[in-house]
């Protein structure tokens, strides 16, 4: 299945109904899109961030720690594709169904959510497929 891009005028109206919190932002959930269907990796959009992943299909978020845009994959090689973008009912968060290239999650495994609840404390559910330095040229 392949992302179709709405018109701007569509997206511009799209975004006037988000509700972006007090700092301009919205929760972004990224998803694979085939199955296992793993969630893959929670961040933040702005709605520039929003508005390019809508208009490009290429997964653009908002990066608070940099105080600016960070299209998955720019430094890494592990891109997201946008398949489709749902809005949740209050329209305060959004979920990014996606095609991973690679790992999400810059430790170098498939998810960022890997860390299990059990009555010992935590465990990790998987192990990273790549490390930092792979990923980025130096420790992350």
């Amino acid at each position: 299945m392949s992302y179709l891009p709405p018109d701007q005028q569509t997206i511009d109206t799209l975004l006037d109904t988000v509700r972006f919190n007090e700092d301009g932002l919205i929760t972004a959930l990224a998803q694979a899109a085939e199955a296992p269907h793993d969630v893959l990796m929670l961040a933040w959009m702005n709605r520039e961030a929003l508005a390019e992943t809508l208009a490009t299909g290429q997964v653009c978020y908002y990066s608070r720690s940099r105080d600016r845009l960070w299209r998955k994959g720019e430094s890494s090689g592990q891109r997201q594709t946008l398949v489709s973008a749902r809005l949740d009912c209050d329209r305060d968060a959004v979920l990014l169904l996606v095609n991973q290239t690679g790992v999400a999650c810059h430790t170098g495994r498939r998810s960022c959510f890997y860390h299990e609840v059990v009555p010992e404390g935590l465990r990790d559910t998987t192990a990273p497929e790549v490390t930092p330095e792979q990923l980025y040229g130096s420790a992350h």
